[in-house]
Protein backbone atom coordinates (compact mmCIF):
# COMPACT_ATOMS: atom_id res chain seq x y z
CA UNK A 1 0.00 0.00 0.00
CA UNK A 2 1.54 3.35 -1.18
CA UNK A 3 1.56 6.11 1.99
CA UNK A 4 -0.52 9.53 1.20
CA UNK A 5 0.09 12.88 2.11
CA UNK A 6 -3.91 12.44 3.49
CA UNK A 7 -2.23 9.31 5.80
CA UNK A 8 0.65 11.37 6.87
CA UNK A 9 -1.68 13.82 8.28
CA UNK A 10 -3.55 11.39 10.26
CA UNK A 11 -0.69 10.25 11.94
CA UNK A 12 0.69 13.29 12.68
CA UNK A 13 -2.48 14.19 14.30
CA UNK A 14 -3.07 11.61 16.12
CA UNK A 15 0.67 12.30 17.55
CA UNK A 16 -0.32 15.62 18.37
CA UNK A 17 -4.04 13.97 20.05
CA UNK A 18 -1.98 11.70 22.36
CA UNK A 19 0.69 14.27 23.53
CA UNK A 20 -2.21 16.11 24.75
CA UNK A 21 -4.57 14.19 26.15
CA UNK A 22 -1.67 11.84 28.09
CA UNK A 23 -0.16 15.63 29.26
CA UNK A 24 -4.09 16.15 30.57
CA UNK A 25 -4.75 12.99 32.14
CA UNK A 26 -1.16 13.12 33.95
CA UNK A 27 -1.34 16.77 34.86
CA UNK A 28 -4.76 15.87 36.01
CA UNK A 29 -4.24 12.61 37.91
CA UNK A 30 -6.43 10.61 35.76
CA UNK A 31 -5.44 7.01 35.44
CA UNK A 32 -7.16 5.26 31.74
CA UNK A 33 -7.54 1.50 31.15
CA UNK A 34 -8.74 0.48 28.22
CA UNK A 35 -10.17 -2.71 26.31
CA UNK A 36 -9.67 -2.99 22.36
CA UNK A 37 -10.60 -5.37 19.99
CA UNK A 38 -10.28 -3.54 16.39
CA UNK A 39 -7.44 -1.71 17.25
CA UNK A 40 -5.37 -4.22 18.44
CA UNK A 41 -3.60 -2.38 21.31
CA UNK A 42 -3.15 0.71 19.09
CA UNK A 43 -4.81 3.21 21.78
CA UNK A 44 -2.50 1.23 24.64
CA UNK A 45 0.24 1.60 22.05
CA UNK A 46 -0.15 5.46 21.51
CA UNK A 47 -0.85 5.96 25.44
CA UNK A 48 2.48 4.41 26.05
CA UNK A 49 4.39 6.25 23.68
CA UNK A 50 4.56 9.10 25.44
CA UNK A 51 7.41 9.40 28.50
CA UNK A 52 5.30 9.67 31.66
CA UNK A 53 2.22 7.36 30.87
CA UNK A 54 2.94 4.82 33.07
CA UNK A 55 2.05 7.64 35.93
CA UNK A 56 -1.44 7.36 34.24
CA UNK A 57 -2.05 4.01 32.09
CA UNK A 58 -1.61 0.65 34.39
CA UNK A 59 -3.63 -1.75 32.37
CA UNK A 60 -4.45 -2.16 28.70
CA UNK A 61 -6.41 -5.67 27.64
CA UNK A 62 -6.58 -6.36 23.64
CA UNK A 63 -9.96 -8.88 23.95
CA UNK A 64 -10.36 -9.99 20.12
CA UNK A 65 -12.04 -12.76 20.45
CA UNK A 66 -15.57 -13.05 21.45
CA UNK A 67 -14.55 -15.29 24.25
CA UNK A 68 -11.78 -13.13 25.33
CA UNK A 69 -14.53 -10.33 26.20
CA UNK A 70 -16.19 -13.23 28.18
CA UNK A 71 -13.88 -14.74 30.10
CA UNK A 72 -11.47 -12.25 30.86
CA UNK A 73 -13.65 -8.56 30.81
CA UNK A 74 -17.12 -10.01 32.11
CA UNK A 75 -18.64 -9.19 29.13
CA UNK A 76 -22.08 -10.57 28.83
CA UNK A 77 -22.35 -13.73 26.75
CA UNK A 78 -25.68 -12.46 26.15
CA UNK A 79 -24.67 -8.73 24.83
CA UNK A 80 -22.81 -10.32 22.57
CA UNK A 81 -25.47 -12.72 21.07
CA UNK A 82 -28.29 -10.12 21.28
CA UNK A 83 -26.62 -7.12 19.99
CA UNK A 84 -23.50 -8.54 18.42
CA UNK A 85 -19.73 -8.30 19.72
CA UNK A 86 -19.73 -5.08 17.41
CA UNK A 87 -21.85 -2.93 19.29
CA UNK A 88 -23.09 0.51 21.72
CA UNK A 89 -23.51 -2.38 24.41
CA UNK A 90 -20.70 -4.24 23.87
CA UNK A 91 -18.43 -1.40 23.88
CA UNK A 92 -19.49 0.25 27.08
CA UNK A 93 -19.51 -2.73 28.85
CA UNK A 94 -16.02 -3.85 27.94
CA UNK A 95 -14.75 -0.05 28.90
CA UNK A 96 -17.39 -0.34 32.53
CA UNK A 97 -15.51 -3.84 33.07
CA UNK A 98 -11.35 -2.68 32.27
CA UNK A 99 -12.35 0.45 34.61
CA UNK A 100 -13.28 -1.93 36.91
CA UNK A 101 -10.79 -4.36 37.02
CA UNK A 102 -7.92 -2.03 37.23
CA UNK A 103 -9.14 0.82 39.10
CA UNK A 104 -8.64 3.73 36.96
CA UNK A 105 -10.82 6.74 37.12
CA UNK A 106 -11.52 5.89 33.17
CA UNK A 107 -12.04 2.99 31.22
CA UNK A 108 -12.15 3.01 27.04
CA UNK A 109 -13.63 -0.04 25.16
CA UNK A 110 -13.60 -0.51 21.66
CA UNK A 111 -15.26 -2.55 19.09
CA UNK A 112 -15.21 -2.52 14.90
CA UNK A 113 -14.90 -3.62 11.99
CA UNK A 114 -11.68 -2.32 10.46
CA UNK A 115 -11.64 -4.49 6.76
CA UNK A 116 -10.97 -4.46 4.67
CA UNK A 117 -13.33 -7.68 4.77
CA UNK A 118 -16.02 -8.30 7.75
CA UNK A 119 -18.74 -6.24 7.00
CA UNK A 120 -22.59 -6.47 6.42
CA UNK A 121 -24.94 -3.96 4.87
CA UNK A 122 -26.10 -3.97 8.38
CA UNK A 123 -22.58 -3.22 9.72
CA UNK A 124 -19.64 -2.37 6.92
CA UNK A 125 -16.54 -2.14 7.11
CA UNK A 126 -15.68 1.14 9.42
CA UNK A 127 -18.42 0.08 11.81
CA UNK A 128 -17.03 1.12 15.07
CA UNK A 129 -17.96 1.62 18.71
CA UNK A 130 -16.19 3.53 20.82
CA UNK A 131 -17.50 3.87 24.90
CA UNK A 132 -15.78 5.71 27.65
CA UNK A 133 -16.85 5.83 30.72
CA UNK A 134 -15.41 7.67 33.84
CA UNK A 135 -16.65 9.84 36.81
CA UNK A 136 -18.79 12.22 34.89
CA UNK A 137 -20.88 9.17 33.26
CA UNK A 138 -20.57 7.39 30.04
CA UNK A 139 -20.15 8.27 26.47
CA UNK A 140 -21.00 6.18 23.42
CA UNK A 141 -20.53 6.56 19.61
CA UNK A 142 -20.67 4.45 16.37
CA UNK A 143 -17.89 5.98 14.63
CA UNK A 144 -19.36 5.40 11.55
CA UNK A 145 -16.18 5.36 9.61
CA UNK A 146 -18.34 3.68 6.57
CA UNK A 147 -19.38 7.81 5.74
CA UNK A 148 -15.90 9.08 5.54
CA UNK A 149 -15.03 9.32 1.95
CA UNK A 150 -11.76 9.41 0.68
CA UNK A 151 -10.92 10.38 -3.00
CA UNK A 152 -14.65 9.74 -3.34
CA UNK A 153 -14.29 6.19 -2.29
CA UNK A 154 -15.66 4.72 1.01
CA UNK A 155 -12.89 4.58 3.19
CA UNK A 156 -11.86 1.03 3.52
CA UNK A 157 -7.72 0.97 4.38
CA UNK A 158 -7.73 -0.82 8.08
CA UNK A 159 -4.61 0.93 9.32
CA UNK A 160 -6.39 4.31 8.35
CA UNK A 161 -9.64 3.23 10.24
CA UNK A 162 -7.98 1.86 13.06
CA UNK A 163 -5.60 5.35 13.60
CA UNK A 164 -9.38 7.44 13.21
CA UNK A 165 -10.52 5.36 15.76
CA UNK A 166 -7.90 5.79 18.39
CA UNK A 167 -7.81 9.65 17.40
CA UNK A 168 -11.29 9.77 18.22
CA UNK A 169 -11.01 7.51 21.62
CA UNK A 170 -8.60 10.04 22.69
CA UNK A 171 -10.62 12.93 22.23
CA UNK A 172 -13.98 11.17 23.54
CA UNK A 173 -11.06 10.75 26.64
CA UNK A 174 -10.44 13.82 26.90
CA UNK A 175 -13.59 15.40 26.56
CA UNK A 176 -15.05 13.17 29.33
CA UNK A 177 -12.32 14.12 31.58
CA UNK A 178 -12.89 17.91 31.30
CA UNK A 179 -10.32 18.36 28.90
CA UNK A 180 -11.24 20.76 25.82
CA UNK A 181 -10.07 20.00 22.41
CA UNK A 182 -7.67 22.43 21.19
CA UNK A 183 -8.67 24.62 18.57
CA UNK A 184 -8.46 22.95 14.92
CA UNK A 185 -8.72 19.55 16.45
Amino acid sequence: MKTTKNDNSVTEKLDIITKRVVKYLYGNKISVATAESCTGGMLSQQITSVAGASEIFGLGLCTYSNDAKVRILGVERALIEQYGAVSAQVAESMAKNVRRLSGADAGVGITGIAGPDGGTPEKPVGTVFVAVTANAGTAVRNLALYEVHAAGEFLTDREKIRKLTVIRALEMLEELCGGTKAEGD
